[in-house]
């Protein structure tokens, strides 16, 4: 069984081809195609190894579309200092991409 760990903005990603993961926020439109660098390929028993990148080998990605994560509530409080309705939402912004091929 193939597979890589890829590089993308100081995140690390152990892929298979056809497989499907959540990156972070990419500015990129769904449907666009993007190359990203490879760390380690292993191919049944060889596994190469770069130093920090295997040199010519490229992990083909399309995005597939945006994502937004659960709601994170952040409060604060503090006691008889009017700061009880202090409260903000966050959700992290993730795009869906599936791995189309590894080369190299």
């Amino acid at each position: 069984m193939q597979y890589a760990v890829i590089s993308d903005r100081q995140r690390q990603y152990r892929v298979t081809p056809g497989a499907r993961l959540l990156v972070d926020h990419l500015a990129a439109p769904p449907g666009s195609e993007l190359e990203l660098p490879v760390l380690l390929i292993a191919d049944g028993g060889s596994v190469r190894i770069g130093s920090p990148f295997v040199a010519g080998a490229t992990a083909r990605i399309k995005v597939l579309g945006e994502h937004k994560g659960d709601k994170i509530i952040i409060g604060k409080f503090k006691r008889r200092k009017h700061m009880t309705n202090r409260r903000k939402g966050f959700r992290a912004r993730s795009t869906l991409v599936e791995v189309l091929a590894i080369h190299g």
